[in-house]
């Protein structure tokens, strides 16, 4: 008898997830097969299922995933840490992967960004493995990825959103050079606004403010380290400058990082800095995100302005020790405040579209 194995399958933009099973085959050289504890709902799934970004369909969305292993192909035996990796272990795994030769990987370090790099989430289902989405009960991990090992004490919450949105806030923090006595402005307050709130306290900024329209999130993001918070719903955006600046003394912001996915606040966003500063745009993953500026604004008060997308296997790594040192002193678990059974899919989406809730997670 064949083993089979359920998904929910995205078969076209806005139309309700069908739950259907594919077969499971043994893991191959080079593979891992996993099944899915818990995947959490990122905003480019639901730019996906919108039809705002291309997408293959059919498809098995989902890329912030972690899971245990049930099976180990051969040629696999550690993680990137060197940490011996067996069955039953719990993994979380980059959410891109890339295999044979790479212009990008070997001459400039940027294996994410490879000509012919594929990401979990965002492959066929009908095609061999099948299983190459969180959303579903087994994933198979494939060559050219990344896997990591998770710690027992690590709870699923503060696990799963790992390899996207912790690792993506790693590489943005990174970019934006954030360093001690920095003032740092966050455009949106979503899991990775309000991730990157904490890494901006925990690279030692001495001033951290948050941004967003979506009034929830002002009061969570004080938990993640943001010293003050505003409305923008609320504010000109000659007021939303004003404000920052004259907290900001005696000049502006040192950093400003984008992750709100709204390419109107770019212009908002350079006003805000000082001489010399750095805008970092993190959230902008969908086509024609169309923006006009001032370039000279960028010449005259030499701004660094650069976009992140995805990140270096090493800050899978960082993410992790990241939260680990800091879940204490910050409270991820809370960051994902609603759990759903994979047959309340489209109800999920619904919740975390129209962000009435902060991070969706399914449990298969």
């Amino acid at each position: 008898m064949v083993r089979t194995a359920k998904a929910a399958v995205y078969e076209a933009p806005n139309t309700p997830f069908i739950m259907k099973d594919y077969p499971v085959r043994p893991a191959k050289a080079g593979e891992v097969l996993v099944r899915v504890t818990m995947s959490t709902i990122c905003r480019s799934d639901i730019h996906s299922y919108e039809g705002r970004r291309p997408n293959p369909c059919p498809g098995i969305l989902g890329h912030e995933i972690i899971g245990v292993i049930e099976e180990i192909g051969a040629g696999i035996d550690k993680d990137m840490r060197g940490d011996p990796l067996k069955v039953g272990d719990r993994i979380t795994w980059s959410e891109y992967f890339f295999h044979g030769d790479c212009y990008y990987r070997e001459i400039h370090d940027m294996p994410q960004k490879c000509n012919g790099v594929r990401k979990y989430g965002h492959d066929l289902a009908e095609e061999d493995p099948h299983f190459l989405g969180g959303f579903a009960e087994l994933c198979y991990i494939l060559p050219g990825t990344w896997i990591l090992k998770l710690p027992d004490e690590l709870s699923d919450e503060e696990a799963t959103p790992l390899n996207c949105g912790v690792a993506t806030m790693a590489s943005v923090t990174e970019a934006a050079e954030i360093a001690l006595g920095d003032a740092v402005v966050v455009q949106g307050l979503g899991l990775l606004g309000l991730y990157g709130c904490a890494m901006a306290k925990a690279r030692g900024a001495r001033l951290v403010i948050g941004l967003d329209a979506v009034p929830d999130r002002l009061e969570v993001a004080k938990k993640f380290g943001a010293d003050h918070t505003f409305n923008i719903k609320d504010m000109s955006n000659k007021d939303v400058v004003a404000k920052i600046r004259g907290l900001c003394k005696p000049d502006g912001a040192d950093a400003v990082i984008e992750v709100c996915g709204v390419p109107d606040v770019i212009p908002q966003g350079l006003q805000m800095l000082r001489v010399g500063g750095r805008y970092v745009l993190g959230g902008l993953v969908n086509p024609d995100a169309n923006v006009m500026i001032d370039a000279n604004m960028l010449v005259k008060r030499w701004v660094t302005m650069r976009g992140i997308h995805n990140y270096h296997p090493r800050h899978l790594i960082q993410a992790l020790d990241f939260v680990m040192a800091n879940r204490k002193r910050f409270p991820f678990k809370e960051i994902v405040d609603s759990k759903f059974a994979l047959k309340d899919l489209d109800l999920a989406f619904k919740k975390a579209s129209d962000r009435s809730v902060l991070r969706a997670a399914i449990v298969p």
